[in-house]
């Protein structure tokens, strides 16, 4: 078998790569609606995720731990097992941005982790309450957040009714900029911790660490490797989000953007990995909705929709088919 050292090194670099892909992939997450109100131009909200997205993600470690301990037996799987899990994830980042489709690259991570444990050690490895847990926030909270903001939505417009518009507008546009860099932070904050939990789960399959706690080196490089991504832009999906999925005023996108980030930021707090192209998505849609069911585009929505039911199922196959092609040629 291949020197171990070198298949953890591997590890590394792709979990580095998968980090950088997921910051120009799911760069529309916190800056797609002050990009499309044109609160701010897209070099100047580039820029604010990107910083917010490195502050974020050196903010904690909860999600970290429950990526790389809760979900697989650590003990069970290989450098290969998370290698080919990050292979799968990649692949699948890059086919859904290449179409502009705003996909869940915490789907695509975890369900390529479970696919590719399996073909490793068998359905025994999974801790079950560990995947209903994860992938159960991972299903519901998209719902959830789409009433809250439907709702948060209609009593803003209730409470500002009498209001000047001209004031509202401008108002809002202000509150934008603070709800775009809440939302990049919450971004980093929980999903730089899902690359950090695979290579802590690397480091102590491999002997490096004796008890899963991320090494503040994982951190910052985890951190940095995300925001670099964060300023290359996801123009693609940028546009998806922003433009075709539904039509958005500042006081719209400064809802969706708060919304979307508090609950991020609960869940974090907690230990949760959720979707942040699932959650952001799913803010816009209820925001918008509150106005007029017609004020959201139904048929792009009904495409995220669908990729978003195919992401775990096709990930997990595909984890499972390379890492048992990967068995073959290290073992």
């Amino acid at each position: 078998m291949l020197d171990s050292f070198y298949l953890l090194v591997a590890v590394i670099v792709f979990a580095v790569i998968f980090d950088f892909i997921n910051g120009f992939h799911d760069t529309a997450n916190a800056i797609a609606n002050s990009i499309s109100t044109r609160v701010l131009t897209p070099r100047v909200a580039i820029a604010m995720a990107a910083v917010m997205n490195l502050v974020g993600a050196l903010s904690g470690t909860a999600v970290a731990k429950t990526v790389g301990s809760g979900l697989v037996i650590p003990v069970g799987i290989t450098q290969v097992t998370i290698l080919a899990a990050l292979s799968s994830a990649i692949l699948w980042n890059l086919l859904t941005w290449l179409y502009g489709i705003p996909s869940s690259s915490s789907h695509a991570l975890l369900s390529s982790l479970v696919g590719a444990a399996i073909a490793t050690s068998g359905t025994d490895v999974i801790i079950i309450s560990g995947v209903l847990k994860i992938f159960g926030a991972l299903i519901l909270t998209p719902l959830v957040c789409f009433f809250i903001g439907w709702f948060a939505m209609s009593m803003i417009s209730q409470l500002l009714a009498r209001a000047n518009p001209s004031r509202v507008n401008k108002v809002s546009q202000r509150l934008q900029i603070f709800s775009a860099a809440y939302m990049a932070f919450s971004h980093g904050n929980n999903d730089a911790q899902k690359t950090m939990g695979i290579i802590t789960m690397a480091l102590l399959s491999y002997g490096t660490i004796q008890t899963f706690d991320v090494p503040n080196w994982v951190i910052f490089l985890c951190g940095i490797a995300m925001a670099m991504g964060t300023g290359i832009g996801g123009w693609r999906i940028i546009k998806t989000l922003g433009i075709k999925l539904a039509c958005m005023k500042p006081i719209n996108g400064f809802a969706a953007d708060t919304v979307a980030a508090s609950i991020i930021e609960i869940a974090s707090r907690f230990g949760l990995p959720l979707s942040t192209t699932h959650i952001m998505t799913s803010a816009i849609m209820g925001v918008a909705a509150s106005h007029r069911l017609s004020a959201v585009r139904w048929g792009i929505g009904g495409n995220i929709v669908l990729t978003w039911v195919l992401t775990i199922p096709l990930c997990g196959v595909m984890a499972w088919a390379i890492c048992m092609f990967a068995h073959l040629i290290f073992d």
